[in-house]
C-alpha cells in the first residue's frame, strides 16, 4: 500500500467512485444517508481529524452531475479513472454482478454508454476497467459482497459478488484485498466507518484493514448476533417467545442469531436505535455468504436451534427456578435495618 511519504493526508485528494448499477435495490445507498458515526457529510466535507480531502462521486449526493457531455458530467469521473487520470481512488460497488457471459447479445446491467460504440457498459465491464487501477475496492451490501437475493438458486442472471467475479485472492495495486461490508441493507455506520478506515490507511495513518475469511472487517463482524443481543439471557434460561411482540428469545420463531456474524444488536440501526432483534425482528442471516438459500424458509425454527433449544431446556428451566429463589432472597432487606436503641448491624459500639 502507499507509504505516508508517498501519500499525505493534508495534500492528497482521494476520489471515491460509487457504482450502484448492479443488481440491487439501491438500499445500501439509501442506508448510508442515515450514518452518524461518522456521517457521509463528515466524510465528504473532510470534517474528521486527519482525514484526507475526499471527492465523492455517488449518484445520491454528487453535485457535479450535469447533462451528458457537459462540463460536470457525472460519468466523466469514471472515464477519467479508466484512463488513469484519477489516483488514488476507492471504488465502491453496490449490487451483485451479473454473468454477462451467459448470453451473446443484450445485457443484464449497464452504467453509462461507451463513447466509442454508444452501447451500455456493463457492471462487469466497469470492474474489468477500474479494478486494476483502484487503490481499494469496497463491496457494499450483501448483493455486492456475496450475490444476495439475485444470486439465489434458480436465478437466470448467474449473479455473484465482487469477490466471486474478481477472485477471492484478488488484491488492489496497493495490496489491499476486496473489503466486504455485507447487510441487506448495510448497517449505515458499518459502511461509513469502513470507508473512513480505508481513507486513513491510504494516507499511512492506519495499518492494513483486518478481514476475516469472508473479507469482512473483523471488528464489525467478529461476533454473532446472539452475543450482542439483549434477548440472549432468555435463551440461556430456555425462555422462548411463542409469538411476535414478546421480549423473550425469538430463536423458535426463526431467528438465526446464534450463528450469524453481525453487530446490529449492539450497534443499533440509526444513531444507536433499532436493529432487527432489538425491535422484535428475527435475524435471517443477511450478512453471511450463504444468504438467502441456506437460511430459507424464513420464519421457521432453524435446524440447529431445535437441537440447541431442546438441549438447553433442562439446564435453563433449572437455572430459572434457582434464580427465582435467589431473587426472592435478594428482594428482602437485612434484618438490622430497623428502628430501636439496640445496635444489631454487627458493628462494635465505641461510644
Amino acid at each position: 500500500m502507499p507509504t505516508a511519504e508517498a501519500i499525505k493526508a493534508e495534500d492528497t485528494l482521494i476520489h471515491v467512485l460509487w457504482i450502484n448499477a448492479g443488481l440491487s435495490c439501491d438500499g445500501d445507498s439509501v442506508s448510508l444517508t442515515a450514518a452518524t458515526q461518522p456521517s457521509i457529510e463528515e466524510i465528504a466535507l473532510g470534517a474528521l481529524p486527519g482525514l484526507p480531502k475526499v471527492a465523492v462521486h455517488w449518484p445520491l449526493i454528487d453535485f457535479e452531475c450535469g447533462p451528458n457531455g457537459g462540463q460536470d458530467d457525472f460519468l466523466e469521473w469514471f472515464f477519467k479513472a479508466d484512463r488513469g487520470e484519477l489516483d488514488p481512488f476507492v471504488l465502491v460497488v453496490e449490487g451483485s454482478i451479473a454473468n454477462e457471459e451467459l448470453h451473446s447479445e443484450g445485457y443484464w446491467t449497464g452504467f453509462g454508454n461507451n463513447p466509442a460504440t454508444d452501447q451500455p457498459i456493463t457492471m462487469s465491464g466497469w470492474l474489468d476497467r477500474l479494478a486494476p487501477k483502484a487503490t481499494a475496492i469496497v463491496a457494499t451490501g450483501t448483493c455486492a459482497t456475496y450475490g444476495g437475493i439475485h444470486a439465489m438458486a434458480g436465478n437466470p442472471t448467474g449473479a455473484m459478488g465482487v469477490a466471486d467475479y474478481l477472485g477471492w485472492e484478488w488484491k488492489s495495486k496497493a495490496g489491499i484485498p476486496i473489503v466486504n461490508v455485507p447487510g441487506c441493507p448495510i448497517q449505515p455506520d458499518n459502511m461509513s466507518e469502513t470507508l473512513v478506515y480505508l481513507l486513513y490507511m491510504a494516507t499511512g495513518q492506519a495499518p492494513m484493514i483486518p478481514l476475516d475469511d469472508a473479507l469482512r472487517p473483523t471488528w464489525l463482524f467478529g461476533q454473532t448476533v446472539h452475543e450482542g443481543c439483549d434477548r440472549a439471557g432468555y435463551y440461556e434460561q430456555a425462555d422462548f417467545a411463542t409469538e411476535y411482540g414478546s421480549p423473550k428469545c425469538i430463536v423458535k420463531l426463526g431467528c438465526w442469531g446464534p450463528a450469524v456474524k453481525c453487530n446490529v444488536p449492539k450497534r443499533g440501526w440509526m444513531n444507536g436505535i433499532g436493529g432487527c432483534p432489538n425491535v422484535g425482528g428475527i435475524c435471517i442471516g443477511c450478512t453471511m455468504p450463504g444468504f438467502p438459500d441456506k437460511f430459507m424458509p424464513f420464519m421457521d425454527e432453524p435446524p440447529g436451534a431445535k437441537l440447541s433449544s431442546t438441549t438447553i431446556a433442562a439446564y435453563g428451566n433449572t437455572m430459572r427456578r434457582l434464580r427465582g429463589i435467589t431473587t426472592h432472597t435478594l428482594d428482602r432487606e437485612p434484618k438490622w435495618r430497623k428502628r430501636g436503641r439496640e445496635l444489631t448491624t454487627g458493628a462494635k459500639r465505641t461510644w
